[in-house]
């Protein structure tokens, strides 16, 4: 079996890669545990430097990994070279601040002195999806290597020439050898990764069907894990929103890379008193997004991922037509080679209904019609996900207030849902568990440990 590169653009095979043997495996596990060692003893300036080596690499190369993500999965190159430079800020970001987060507290005791030191866990496996190939990995590998841990990635199997090429940021940025490594292996072969005792602790962001496997493999060998899962964020629009502003930040945080976005908003929930406004004005603008070629800099969308991605999106989108919902826009393939999918807005999506309860992971935007606040509350809390929402209103108290009510990691008032190395990301419920970014993010691979000196 191998690993392929296939343009989802035309369909057309780029390259092939052969997974790796057990032999090779035990191999590199033993490498980065040797160099787990040494690594460790790197003082926090020095592992500053690196990375703000890194950053300068990726932002120095940004169009030769930009091409790579266009490639491999289809994100539009504009966006690719977007997802670059937010790379090489979470570099910069861990550099400037990773030493006084990890800084030693100390704690008043009966201790003449007691104090909590942050000491990395060792090794940690991380399995990213293909969706921001390159932002998924550098969120946590940054904050991981400035904690003093080592790396090891089992990327999705569709975007190995990313793979290689992150590893590749870190050796030419003059980190150690071993430090980090991507691993060339199966989703039927990371379980047994996982339970090595070379591997220290494990951070997933992906399905819950696979947050679910890596979490019970995690547990049953006593390590500690960190889950990204789905979402299907609220979208929530209010009777005194602004709804010119509501309807732009819609468009693009449904749309923004095909629609292939954990933190997307996916769930428009609207008071029937601006419901038929708004739509107007969302329909309008969605149906002027251009989709085509991602190579070209006017292109919005691009192709889905993969084929059987869009088309597994179309059966989605179709049986909740059936189950009564309307196409508001588009609600097809579109007609043309690859893996493309038009922007689409499925509307009078009720619960029962496909589309109300699971997560759709590409261009549809679905509609659901909410009496008043409370009702539209009720809604946002109605589903098994909670990683981001948003709300819409001209009255930012009224909007805090709604936030914090929110079942969800994260709410944004009158913004797009997005992460920012400076703030905290996860979720709660289905949308699994645990922080990445801020100071938060690197604490979590990191042995809080109390000394207690008489």
């Amino acid at each position: 079996m191998a690993m392929e590169t296939l343009n989802p653009a035309n369909g057309e095979l780029i390259a092939t890669f052969d997974y790796w043997d057990e032999k090779k495996i035990d191999a590199v596990l033993d490498q980065v545990k040797q160099a787990s060692e040494s690594w460790q003893s790197v003082s926090f300036p020095d592992r500053a430097n690196l990375l703000l080596a890194a950053a300068k690499e990726l932002r120095k190369n940004k169009q030769e990994y930009a091409d790579l993500i266009t490639l491999e999965m289809g994100k539009p190159t504009t966006e690719a070279k977007g997802e670059i430079e937010k790379c090489a800020a979470v570099c910069d970001y861990y550099a400037e601040n990773g030493a006084t987060f990890l800084a030693d507290e100390i704690i008043e005791s009966d201790a003449g002195k007691s104090l909590v030191a942050h000491i990395p866990v060792g090794t940690v496996l991380a399995v990213m999806p293909w969706n921001y190939p390159f932002w998924q990995v550098l969120r946590f590998a940054a904050p991981s290597l400035m904690a003093g841990n080592t790396c090891l990635l089992k990327h999705a199997s569709n975007v190995p020439q990313c793979a290689q090429a992150i590893e590749n940021v870190f050796k030419r940025a003059g980190f150690p050898d071993n430090v980090f490594r991507s691993l060339m292996i199966s989703a039927g072969q990371t379980a047994a990764v996982i339970a090595d005792d070379r591997v220290n602790a494990v951070t997933l962001t992906g399905s819950e069907p696979a947050g679910r496997q890596v979490a019970g493999t995690a547990g049953a060998n006593l390590k500690k894990s960190v889950l990204e899962l789905g979402g299907s964020d609220a979208f929530v629009v209010l009777e005194d929103a602004d709804l010119d502003l509501a309807s732009t930040v819609a468009v693009q945080s449904r749309f923004l890379n095909a629609g292939q976005s954990c933190i997307a908003a996916k769930r428009f929930i609207l008071v029937d008193e601006i419901a038929t406004e708004f739509l107007a004005a969302f329909k309008l603008k969605a149906s002027e997004l251009i989709v085509g070629d991602p190579t070209n800099e006017k292109t919005r969308i691009g192709p889905m991922a993969r084929v059987d991605l869009r088309d597994e999106l179309h059966v989605q989108v179709t049986d909740s037509i059936k189950a009564g919902a309307t196409a508001l826009l588009g609600c097809k393939p579109a007609d043309r080679p690859g893996a493309y999918y038009e922007p689409s807005i499925l509307d009078h999506v009720k619960p029962g209904i496909r589309a109300y309860e699971e997560e759709l992971f590409g261009p549809v935007a679905i509609v659901i019609h909410a009496r008043d606040e409370a009702d539209a509350l009720r809604i946002a809390n109605d589903h098994r996900y909670g990683l981001g929402g948003t709300v819409f209103t001209k009255d930012s108290k009224r909007g805090e207030a709604f936030a914090r009510k929110m079942q969800s990691g994260a709410t944004f008032v009158n913004g797009l849902v997005k992460s920012d190395p400076r703030l905290p990301f996860g979720g709660v419920k289905a949308s699994g568990y645990g922080r990445e970014l801020s100071r938060l993010g690197i604490l979590e691979f990191v042995n809080a440990k109390t000394i207690w000196i008489k």
